[in-house]
């Protein structure tokens, strides 16, 4: 299993946007990043992945599973764009800010830290296990 991060903008889709999906999830389009879109191309089914709000809040707030890889992105007739979809899985019962991400040793190279405008982006199996535990969640996948 490898774990991930995805990045949205609570006003464009919300961690509770996510939840309302339900077991069907939904996709996570309209991702117009090189990179960010081959980290989805490596994604596989039962990946897990924080959900980071961005702009003002700039928190993980919750966890997602990836329930199904890299397909055309729905949003788009351009083929050079893929998405996959996730659903929500739990959340947080502490959010975990970037400022604790930043002030934490442990997570001092997340790519969160050092490209923090990544709107996806891989989570290493310590850091995945630090924030979990800095949001109040126990050490498990």
């Amino acid at each position: 299993m490898t774990f991930w991060l995805f990045k949205s903008e609570p006003a464009t889709w919300s961690w509770q946007d996510q939840v309302n999906k339900g077991a069907e999830g939904e996709e996570w389009n309209g991702v117009r990043n090189y990179q960010a879109r081959n980290f989805m191309r490596e994604m596989a089914v039962g990946d897990l992945g924080f959900f980071y709000h961005s702009q003002t809040e700039r928190a993980v707030v919750g966890i997602v599973e990836v329930i199904a890889e890299a397909h055309p992105d729905s949003t788009t007739d351009d083929p050079r764009w893929d998405c996959v979809d996730i659903r929500a899985v739990e959340a947080l019962p502490t959010p975990v800010t970037l400022d604790d991400v930043k002030a934490d040793p442990e997570l001092s190279e997340m790519v969160l830290v050092r490209n923090s405008r990544l709107s996806v982006q891989p989570v290493t199996p310590a850091e995945w296990a630090r924030i979990r535990a800095l949001g109040g969640l126990p050490d498990r996948g």
